[in-house]
């Protein structure tokens, strides 16, 4: 009996060790893949007309993911051309100075009232010689004189006014012209510039790892519709307490290890910085103590690492 229980104490023993032996050693050179991320939104808001990729799907830059509904564009859009219209006509008629007509009317009025100005002359010599005469009073000769003096003054003014209009436009006024101009091709092009935002476009060759909305869904401005990962953007990411930073530094290279696929590859140290004691620890356990500060390293592959496949949060080591 004390021997079979001697042999199960034994066996036990054994189980228990081997166990122990096939458990991989945590180290501090363990760390995680990491792929950069991109986060797509809109500048302006609009309803999900429809969505044309899925989860999981790579993309190319210059991609259309989405296509989204924004009515006011078109209504703003004919605004706009109507604004362009209008001061594009304002600005010939300020260039062209008056129209033929207005030069006819112009004219005829300067004919009548050399007309006027005649008869008031006419008029004028009679009384005055009549005034001399003393057949009529100082104050009719000098309501004949007013009425002679208020005909030439009126066709002196239409004068200027048609020497105005031959010498084409005041300067001000086209100068306004062209502001006005300015300004409506302004908001024509700020507007084709929102109606761009109705195609929601990959700005990178990417990843798409979660779409936030659903079509017919309203996307307001700057809240993500697509999350995902540039390809080719791998690097990783170890956390190192304070204890051990210091065998490490900027700049040195180091080999990294895919423990899955056994593959290993030449990477550098790129940047060291101080965590947040309530960050991320990218170790499968605390071996640190408590009261120690934390420290991220960067590292970014130095050789070409293309054709391996890496996973996102997925395990590498320090060789």
């Amino acid at each position: 009996m004390k021997l079979h229980k001697n042999i199960l104490f034994y066996l036990f023993t054994l189980l228990l060790l081997s166990a122990c032996n096939s458990n991989e050693t945590i180290t501090y050179n363990r760390g995680k893949v990491k792929f950069e991320t991109i986060a797509i939104s809109s500048k302006i808001a609009g309803r999900i007309d429809k969505i044309l990729i899925t989860e999981g799907q790579i993309v190319k830059k210059g991609d259309t993911l989405a296509f989204l509904d924004i009515p006011e564009i078109n209504a703003k859009m004919m605004q706009a051309n109507g604004s362009v219209i209008a001061a594009k006509g304002m600005l010939n008629m300020a260039s062209n100075g008056a129209t033929s007509n207005q030069l006819k009317q112009i004219n005829s009025k300067i004919n009548a009232s050399k007309a006027q100005l005649d008869f008031a002359q006419k008029s004028y010599n009679r009384l005055k010689n009549m005034y001399k005469d003393s057949l009529i009073s100082l104050q009719q000769f000098d309501e004949v004189k007013m009425k002679l003096n208020m005909a030439k003054a009126q066709v002196s003014a239409l004068n200027a006014k048609l020497n105005e209009v031959n010498k084409s436009v005041r300067t001000e006024k086209l100068d306004q012209a062209k502001g006005q101009l300015k300004r409506a091709l302004g908001a024509k092009e700020e507007i084709l510039t929102a109606a761009k935002e109705k195609y929601i476009i990959a700005p990178a060759n990417m990843s798409i790892e979660t779409i936030s909305l659903q079509e017919g869904e309203l996307l307001t401005p700057g809240y993500a519709l697509f999350n995902g990962y540039k390809t080719n953007s791998v690097f990783f990411r170890f956390t190192i307490p304070e204890s051990k930073i210091y065998n490490f530094e900027v700049g040195k290279k180091i080999t990294l290890l895919n423990p899955y696929t056994k593959e290993e590859f030449n990477a550098k140290i790129t940047s060291i910085k101080q965590l947040a004691q309530y960050a991320n620890i990218t170790s499968t356990a605390p071996l640190y103590d408590l009261s120690e500060s934390i420290y991220e390293l960067k590292v970014i592959a130095n050789s070409n690492i293309s054709k391996q496949k890496f996973y996102l949060n997925s395990t590498i080591l320090i060789k």
